[in-house]
């Protein structure tokens, strides 16, 4: 027996055994008698040899795949795809496309595959491309988008309709959206763009109009919630690869070598920490959750000093959001933000290199060769690699169905593996973040062989703090972190790399049954 309970936002129903579906708006939420009409893809030549394309209604996606047997089913979010009914006749659709914030690879790819979608698949003819990010609806001229336009963009970095940050005006947009006769609208942007997408649909459904909102979220530092990963992410570890090569070169080939590389990450370590693991050559990786000191024992310049008598030199990476409470000298400018809402970041990395040569000029014994890079304009500017073309595909045209479906106020990610249709309260709600306390993060530490730079007191409200899963990770899908180390193990065996017990634990449950994410 299912019951249900909703508001503008998101629609909660809940069913048997612990089951809850956090549902997204439809058209039928708030218009009355709306007609619908026969898939075109029935027709579709593409879509003739598929054995199921339609979406069964009740397909949900779990968002924890790792449970216990005893346990509820928990959340779940309506599985993504083609409809068997629509609610637009394919030449009564005027769409429209706009990118905001920061850049990121994949954006062209994105804009490329809704337009190709709503043409290809639904027959849409009409798709104009908002230039200049939010401001453009009311300030800038429209590009009127088409297949051959978009035919080789994804090739390209950056976004052909062009970006800003701020600019968002909800009267004067969905008054251009209304003027404009414009019904469908793709948002692709962070979660301070979802957050704009959200009010948009507020707004909209408060007019009562049939406009679909639908959002595609873009960040690089992979730091929006619920979704396993942003398009975008896989380029930038990858891309992230050259520099930190090119500091290992340059450090490995002087006495007493230090290379230093910043990458992005302005409150989650993600590309720092995966590019740490993927690379190989890095000896610290430094990250806005993680807590580290410079001075006295146990401190970053002493386990420098140590790696350079080792080795003879050493790669850092740092994100830039890592260390920003050690800044001291420019805390009356932490509190300045930039149009999208965050905070203005001192750069890390020119500081840390500064203190690290400063500290090694007061010792005698030790002379110094430090070489900076900071690749993060590089990165941000590159087209996507194959990974995220794909994904970038996939996930324009799974806003593609939602949208000709009658969804609307939600955004489309992957959770678990399947892609969803999400309410955008739930990807505004908090950002992803590394969790220290989780496995993957001490299998960096040991893969680097770095200190945790967490005193004792650090270590405790790690452990304390209630952390939030990252949906990145391999067991961090487990709600109650202090739960899971009772049952699997403490954090400082995991800090001295002891964690094969687990992985076998693991193992164990596979071989009986029980399901594990790897």
């Amino acid at each position: 027996m299912a019951s249900s309970d909703s508001d503008s936002q998101s629609k909660i129903v809940h069913g048997d055994a612990g089951y809850i579906l956090e549902d997204v708006p439809h058209f039928t939420d708030y218009i009355l008698n709306l007609h619908t009409y026969p898939n075109p893809l029935r027709s579709n030549p593409a879509y003739s040899v598929v054995k199921q394309y339609f979406v069964h209604m009740d397909d949900t996606v779990p968002q924890k795949v790792v449970v216990h047997k005893d346990g509820p089913r928990g959340v779940h979010f309506r599985r993504a795809g083609p409809r068997q009914k629509v609610y637009f006749r394919s030449d009564d659709v005027h769409a429209c496309i706009v990118t905001c914030g920061g850049l990121c690879p994949g954006l062209n790819t994105v804009i490329r595959e809704i337009v190709c979608g709503l043409s290809y698949m639904y027959g849409v003819n009409k798709v104009l491309g908002i230039d200049g990010g939010y401001r453009g609806f009311y300030s800038k001229n429209t590009i009127t988008l088409t297949p051959k336009v978009v035919n080789d963009i994804h090739k390209r970095g950056g976004t052909i309709l062009g970006t800003s940050r701020g600019g968002h005006d909800t009267s004067k947009i969905v008054d251009s959206i209304q003027d404009r006769g414009i019904n469908q609208v793709y948002i692709i942007g962070g979660d301070g763009t979802q957050r704009g997408a959200t009010v948009i649909y507020e707004e909209v459904r408060r007019r009562g109009l049939k406009v679909a909102i639908a959002g595609i979220p873009k960040t690089i530092d992979n730091d929006i919630p619920v979704i396993d990963k942003s398009f975008g992410f896989d380029t930038a570890v990858e891309e992230a690869q050259r520099a930190i090569n090119a500091a290992h070169v340059e450090a490995e080939s002087i006495e007493n070598g230090i290379g230093v590389v910043k990458l992005m990450g302005r409150y989650s370590g993600f590309i720092a920490m995966y590019a740490t693991l993927a690379s190989r050559d890095v000896d610290c990786c430094l990250i806005p959750e993680s807590p580290f000191y410079l001075e006295g024992k146990g401190g970053l310049f002493e386990f420098i000093e140590k790696r350079l008598k080792e080795n003879g030199h050493m790669v850092i990476v740092i994100a830039e959001g890592a260390g920003q409470d050690l800044l001291t000298e420019s805390m009356q400018d932490m509190d300045q933000k930039d149009a999208s809402g965050n905070k203005l970041l001192q750069d890390v990395g020119l500081w840390i290199s500064h203190k690290i040569k400063d500290h090694f000029a007061r010792k005698d014994k030790i002379a110094i060769n430090l070489k900076y890079i900071d690749p993060t304009y590089m990165i941000r500017a590159i087209p996507s690699n194959a990974s995220d073309n794909v994904y970038c595909t996939l996930l324009a045209q799974s806003a593609v169905h939602g949208a000709m479906a009658g969804y609307t106020g939600f955004t489309v990610g992957l959770v678990n593996g399947r892609h969803t249709y999400i309410p955008f309260n739930r990807i505004n709600e908090r950002q992803n973040k590394v969790v220290i306390t989780d496995r993957m993060w001490a299998r960096l530490l040991s893969s680097t062989n770095q200190p945790s730079f967490l005193s004792p007191k650090d270590l405790d409200e790690a452990k304390k703090a209630e952390q939030p899963p990252s949906q990145l990770l391999e067991e961090s899908n487990c709600n109650d972190i202090g739960e899971a180390e009772k049952k699997e193990n403490t954090f400082s065996q995991l800090l001295q790399g002891d964690n094969f017990k687990d992985e076998q634990q693991s193992e164990n449950h596979a071989d009986n049954g029980i399901e594990t994410k790897n």
